[in-house]
């Protein structure tokens, strides 16, 4: 009845497996009965420190990807809740797939932006929330989005979690940028509310 589908960032792969893993078990944990938890990793991730990680390159290639595993999720699953629950540079990932997206939610946490100026840019019919945690040092990161001329658009504009973005917003606890999903945490309690259709608490418009 409830879909969460786990969106990785960067510096994430086959072998961080086991973090893909352990954050899977904690939100199954936490959604409970009647849920299931997908980590889609349907794109070759750019190194946490890195040119890629300063474009959409990547995103633009994987958006595909994720917007055809939705589809099918939603064709098998024609009632359930479905959720994109987006970590990092994950957040591009998904709000290149979010126009038309047959997702309910779009969860962007940890977000270096989403390479749009607001959330109406999505042009999705999904709900769209961020949270971002105390301790996270992506709140450091510069949100500008600059033309380089016969190279690339740089950076992803816009802070998700603020104001003029126009997403809802929730309490992500205090933790790190890898603390999201971590059991007990304020940021895993709300993501699954989120994810259930409950209200998370802190929410704010």
């Amino acid at each position: 009845r409830r879909i969460a589908v786990l969106v990785p960032g960067a510096g994430v792969g086959l072998d961080a497996y086991w973090r893909l893993r352990r954050d899977v078990r904690a939100l199954h944990r936490e959604l409970g009965e009647g849920a299931a938890v997908v980590a889609w990793l349907g794109y070759r991730t750019p190194a946490t420190v890195s040119p890629a990680a300063l474009t959409t390159g990547r995103a633009d290639g994987a958006a595909p990807g994720l917007r055809t595993l939705v589809d099918g999720l939603r064709a098998v699953r024609p009632d359930a809740r479905i959720s994109l629950l987006c970590h990092s540079y994950g957040s591009v990932v998904c709000a290149r797939s979010a126009p038309g997206t047959a997702a309910d939610a779009l969860v962007l946490y940890g977000s270096p932006g989403a390479g749009v100026p607001d959330a109406a840019a999505l042009r999705t019919g999904a709900r769209v929330w961020a949270g971002r945690s105390g301790g996270d040092w992506i709140a450091r990161v510069p949100h500008v989005r600059v033309r380089v001329p016969f190279v690339a658009t740089v950076g992803f504009g816009t802070d998700p979690v603020a104001d003029r973005f126009g997403a809802e917003t929730f309490d992500a606890g205090d933790g790190g940028h890898s603390d999201y999903l971590l059991p007990g945490s304020r940021s895993l309690a709300n993501l699954a509310r989120i994810a259930a259709g409950a209200e998370p608490l802190g929410a704010s418009r």
